[in-house]
């Protein structure tokens, strides 16, 4: 939830675009390969915090869906749980400069 709210965030910021397109734009934010390789372009400005919630929260006895390989599964567990994590502590700043890195050529 925490990574589309942030996805339409900077769809929004980005410029004007048709209601009916915001829905369909949102949802590639949150797919779990588009956040597989999302958490590449992170890990190297994420803290010694963050990439220890990040590792902790990566899912490693769930089975992936059909749509995902495994290890793509699994990194986006542990991406949107550092996002929620960061939600929760408030730092909107963080989430949106962390998402930005993530997705900047989106």
């Amino acid at each position: 939830m925490v990574i589309e709210l942030a996805g339409r965030d900077r769809l929004v910021r980005g410029g004007k675009i048709p209601s009916e397109r915001l829905h369909g734009e949102a949802l590639l934010f949150v797919t779990a390969s588009n956040q597989s390789r999302a958490v590449e372009k992170i890990l190297p400005v994420l803290t010694e915090a963050e990439t220890d919630i990040y590792k902790r929260g990566r899912n490693a006895k769930a089975r992936a869906p059909k749509s995902a390989s495994v290890t793509d599964y699994r990194r986006a567990t542990g991406f949107e749980c550092l996002f929620g994590y960061l939600y929760l502590l408030g730092e909107q700043e963080r989430i949106r400069e962390l998402f930005d890195t993530a997705f900047g050529d989106t």
